[in-house]
């Protein structure tokens, strides 16, 4: 490791660094601030922002590092950073296989950033490099991958339910998982599995990220449609991708909406991958995202193919849900009740990357009039999300007298005409604000969906006014912590006095 450490870039010691002080790492010499007081007599940890200190005081503190979990954890670290180097090859080096255009229309979609920069340094993860890359850039092998997901008792998701095949929809892996967590709800009209279907499985995360690494070694480009959430629940850092929700057009010329995946299997192939209300299955998915890599390959990579995509209708249970998002976690269940009128249940979501200190969380109510008088009520500004379903921009002040906003989003447009959710909307909101696209690509705000100018100014200044109360009250946390701290300097101080006096006295 230490050898890694001392030819590895400083923005990579850097990030190793921070990550190590963020999880309260310590080597020989304590953490970093207490390595510094002992390494550095003199600045000592009053210059201790890593990225202003040198390599060799960086490599000098990452090598008192001696534990394995912690040698991992940085090891995983420096795989990932070649990860994203590699990346950045990939999208800047011309190669002459439809395959890699792909995978180059892919990594240079608007929407790549925001979806792909999950973490992949958190225990679990397993970071698969392309060795000898300019063997491996030259493969032309696909493989497709689809997941089903149940929702776990500390609120996140986990493998059920895997299936890969190869370019000749070949079966490569098809298999049951049993998560190492408790389940809280299996979503088996969605998953089609239940807990009699897991009573006898023992095969594990950790078996099915052995099979596909191997799968994946040698270069093969990894197909699925929406593929970042099936890399999130399997925990896998890869670069060599196809994501089918990105390479298709729309007619509207939008590229903030993901086409479900029965949506342009109806529109590119001809087909319905599933009757209305059927469970998902995994080996149906995988092939048509297959499918739908190859359909686009033989038209022509290069060659526009646009597409006019058929409507979902959303089930009745469906529409007696509202979507909360953008939640602060400062927000908890009984100010939801209080924010949102009549009887309901609410079912939390998991946090997704890039969400902060946000979380999402569906209200349930008995019917879908229930839920459309509530929506009515709620107190805000009126507005639609990308897709053009209604929602509401809400601004609510808390006991304490801070001031906080959230969104509250109907399942479908009221209009039947519009377009619908993606592939897994109706569970996770998708959703993508504009202005972090816009930090991407300045164009992409010109071909935003607008609404109402007036609804989108008044948004925005409700959302300034509502970060300057929370500014506000961290300036008031600052300023009470700083006359905490005066406070003590004058105790320490005294203190000091005291014993000097005592000494002398002896």
């Amino acid at each position: 490791m230490d050898a890694k450490i001392d030819i590895a870039d400083k923005k990579v010691l850097v990030d190793m660094v921070k990550l190590s002080q963020k999880r309260g790492l310590k080597g020989k010499l304590g953490d970093w601030k207490e390595f510094l007081n002992s390494y550095d007599k003199k600045f000592g940890a009053g210059l201790s922002d890593p990225a202003k200190r040198s390599h060799e005081t960086l490599a000098a503190f990452l090598k008192t590092f001696s534990k394995e979990e912690d040698l991992k954890f940085f090891y995983n670290i420096i795989r990932h950073h070649s990860n994203q180097y590699t990346l950045e090859q990939l999208k800047d080096k011309s190669h002459d296989s439809p395959e890699q255009r792909l995978v180059q229309v892919t990594l240079r979609h608007p929407l790549y950033p925001l979806d792909y920069s999950f973490s992949s340094i958190d225990e679990g993860w397993v970071i698969i490099n392309l060795k000898n890359k300019s063997k491996v850039m030259k493969s032309t092998e696909m493989v497709a991958v689809d997941c089903e997901m149940v929702l776990c008792e500390d609120g996140t998701d986990a493998l059920v339910k895997v299936c890969v095949v190869d370019h000749n929809l070949e079966v490569k892996l098809n298999e049951l998982v049993k998560p190492d967590k408790g389940i809280a709800d299996y979503r088996t009209d969605v998953t089609g599995v239940s807990s009699q279907d897991l009573e006898t499985v023992t095969c594990s995360l950790a078996d099915v990220q052995k099979s596909i690494k191997k799968l994946l070694s040698k270069g093969t480009i990894l197909v699925g449609h929406s593929l970042h959430n099936d890399l999130h629940v399997l925990k896998l850092d890869y670069v060599r991708v196809v994501d089918t929700s990105y390479i298709f057009q729309s007619l509207d010329g939008s590229i903030h909406r993901r086409p479900s995946l029965n949506s342009l299997c109806q529109a590119v192939l001809g087909y319905e991958v599933r009757e209305k209300g059927a469970p998902h299955n995994c080996l149906d998915d995988a092939c048509a995202a297959m499918k739908l890599a190859l359909a686009k390959i033989k038209h022509g990579v290069d060659k526009e193919f646009r597409i006019s995509l058929v409507q979902e209708p959303v089930s009745e249970s469906e529409m007696a849900k509202l979507l909360l998002h953008r939640i602060p976690n400062t927000v908890d269940s009984e100010t939801l009740h209080k924010i949102v009128p009549g009887f309901f249940d609410i079912e939390l979501k998991p946090s997704r990357k890039g969400q902060g200190q946000n979380y999402s969380a569906l209200v349930i109510f008995k019917n879908p009039q229930e839920a459309h008088n509530a929506f009515v009520n709620v107190k805000g500004i009126q507005q639609k999300d990308s897709y053009g379903r209604p929602q509401k921009l809400v601004t609510h002040r808390l006991s304490s007298g801070m001031s906080v906003t959230l969104f509250v989003r109907k399942m479908a447009i009221d209009e039947p005409q519009d377009q619908v959710p993606s592939k897994r909307a109706l569970q996770v909101d998708e959703e993508i604000d504009v202005s972090k696209k816009a930090k991407v690509d300045p164009k992409i705000e010109e071909d935003a969906p607008t609404g109402s100018g007036k609804c989108d100014i008044d948004s925005h200044l409700s959302e300034i006014e509502a970060l300057n109360q929370q500014l506000k009250q961290s300036e008031l946390e600052i300023e009470s912590l700083r006359k905490q701290m005066t406070q003590k300097d004058f105790e320490i101080s005294m203190l000091h006095k005291m014993i000097t006096s005592l000494k002398k006295r002896k």
